[in-house]
């Protein structure tokens, strides 16, 4: 008779799995000399029911900037933030009442969200796999490549999300990196070399947007 592996060493074998798999596209402060503004988010990811899930906010319809869009908390970089890290975890903080370790954007199994009204209508997750093998996905041809579109019904609620943008994006990288498995649509970036792939994507963007202004 096999005995189940606890839902602890579970957890804890995918979290350092994924934590092993992203060390190796860190590429820490490398184009923080790039931008002027700039502004941080926290990507954060949580194991529930044996599988990770990223966890999204619905901004509140109250923003001048963005209102009713999902994305990852976090916004622009104040002076008394030391790093990029200090500005993902203080937004996460404010919108949402985040606390952990500033080490790899995970967070409890057992985390309850208290969001901020004002910044923050609701709270979700979506098991990472979706954004390889997604129920409900199109895309969109744009001057800056590919517009990644997931639709996602959350079952909690019923509620359909729709993630698109760089949300979008650094989702699908995420759980490219992570799962390391092919997605079920085109890309834009090279599988077998990520790394080099995904940094000519981000230059990419950055000179379009240099360009504009």
């Amino acid at each position: 008779m096999t005995q189940s592996c606890p839902p602890e060493l579970i957890r804890k074998s995918l979290i350092d799995d994924a934590k092993a798999r992203l060390k190796k596209y860190d590429v820490g402060t490398k184009y923080s000399h790039l931008s002027s503004g700039k502004y941080s988010v926290l990507v954060p990811l949580l194991v529930k029911e044996g599988k990770l899930h990223l966890l999204f906010t619905l901004r509140s319809e109250k923003l001048k900037r963005s209102p009713g869009e999902v994305c990852f908390p976090g916004g622009k970089c104040e002076p008394t933030d030391a790093n990029d890290v200090a500005t993902a975890l203080r937004e996460s903080q404010e919108e949402n009442d985040i606390l952990l370790t500033p080490v790899v954007g995970f967070i409890d199994h057992n985390f309850q969200a208290l969001p901020n009204p004002d910044e923050v209508k609701s709270v979700f997750l979506v098991p990472l796999e979706y954004f390889l093998h997604p129920h409900v996905y199109h895309q969109e041809l744009t001057l800056y490549g590919i517009n990644h579109c997931f639709d996602y019904t959350n079952p909690e609620d019923g509620v359909t999300y729709s993630i698109t943008g760089i949300t979008a994006k650094f989702s699908l990288f995420v759980a490219l990196i992570i799962l390391g498995k092919k997605p079920t649509f085109e890309v834009e970036f090279n599988l077998s070399d990520l790394i080099s792939s995904s940094e000519e994507s981000f230059l990419r963007l950055h000179k379009l947007e240099k360009n504009k202004l």
